[in-house]
C-alpha cells in the first residue's frame, strides 16, 4: 500500500527527531463526499472506512493505530497534554478538546478540519510537540496561545517553537457579514486588520493571518501558513462551507499530525 499523500512544511521537516504531515483527501478508502482520506470519525461515513483511513495515517509515520491520538473537537481553547495514547476509543469518548500536546515518543498528535486552521507545533530541542484546531471562534477564545502555553509547560520555550498553520480556508474565500467582523472587533478593535472589504456588506476574513498573529503574541518567532486553501481547492481539499453551500449534508475532515520519532 502506498502512504497517503502529505503536504509538509520545511521548516519543520527540518527538525530532528519530528516527523508531521498535513494529509490531503487523497489515499484512502471513503467513498462519496467523503473521498476519499477522511479522518472524521464524527462524520457519518462508514465506521470501517475511517478506521482503515487512521490506520493509513498512522501508518505513514511507522505506528499502529491507537498511537493517533486526537481530541474530540469543541471549537474551545482547550489543550490538553498527553502522556500516553488514548487508543483507539468511540470519537464520543475521546477528550474534549481542541489540542494536545506530548513529551511521549511515537504518540501522534492530531488535529482535524475542514476550514478551520490547524497548527503544528514542535520545540525539537527539549523534545515538545502538539498540534492545535483553531477554528474561527477556538482563535478568537485564545486556543492558539493556550497551545503554545502547554507546549512550555512542558519544557518548551516560545522563542524555540517552530509553527506551521496548515491547510485552511483562505482570505480570498472566506467571506463573511458585518456581525462576524463585530464580534472580532469587540474583543480587540485591532482586530479589523484581519478583514478587506467585499461586495455590500460582505468582509473577507484572514484566519491564516489571524492565527499567525496569535503565535506571535504567544512569542512564537518562527511560523508560516503553508498557503493552502481548503474551499478553493476540491481536489485536494474537503471544506465544510463548500458543503453547506452546496445543501451537503455532511463532509470529510482533513488530519493535520506531529510525533517525536
Amino acid at each position: 500500500m502506498t502512504a497517503p499523500p502529505a503536504l509538509s512544511c520545511e521548516r519543520l521537516a527540518a527538525l530532528p527527531g519530528v516527523r508531521h504531515a498535513f494529509f490531503t483527501r487523497a489515499g484512502g478508502v471513503s467513498t462519496g463526499p467523503y473521498a476519499s482520506f477522511n479522518l472524521g470519525a464524527g462524520s457519518a461515513d462508514d465506521p470501517a472506512a475511517v478506521a482503515e483511513n487512521r490506520r493509513r495515517a498512522a501508518a505513514r509515520f511507522d505506528a499502529e493505530p491507537a498511537a493517533l491520538t486526537t481530541c474530540f473537537q469543541i471549537h474551545s481553547a482547550e489543550v490538553l497534554i498527553a502522556e500516553a495514547p488514548w487508543g483507539e476509543t468511540r470519537p464520543q469518548d475521546r477528550p474534549r478538546a481542541d489540542g494536545v500536546v506530548t513529551r511521549t515518543r511515537g504518540l501522534i498528535c492530531g488535529a482535524l478540519a475542514a476550514d478551520c486552521a490547524p497548527v503544528l507545533l514542535a520545540d525539537a530541542e527539549v523534545g515538545v510537540v502538539g498540534a492545535v484546531h483553531a477554528g474561527w471562534r477556538g482563535a478568537l477564545a485564545g486556543v492558539v496561545e493556550a497551545g503554545v502555553a502547554a507546549m512550555v509547560s512542558q519544557g518548551a520555550r516560545p522563542e524555540r517553537i517552530v509553527a506551521a498553520v496548515g491547510p485552511c480556508i483562505g482570505p480570498a474565500s472566506y467571506e463573511v457579514g458585518p456581525e462576524f467582523e463585530a464580534a472580532f472587533t469587540a474583543a480587540d478593535p485591532a482586530h479589523a486588520a484581519f478583514f478587506a472589504p467585499g461586495e455590500n456588506d460582505r468582509l473577507f476574513f484572514d484566519l491564516p493571518a489571524f492565527v499567525l498573529t496569535r503565535l506571535a503574541a504567544a512569542g512564537v518567532r518562527e511560523r508560516a501558513w503553508i498557503g493552502a486553501d481548503t474551499f478553493a481547492d476540491e481536489a485536494a481539499f474537503f471544506s465544510n462551507r463548500r458543503a453547506v453551500r452546496r445543501g451537503e449534508a455532511d463532509y470529510g475532515r482533513l488530519l493535520s499530525a506531529i510525533m517525536l520519532a
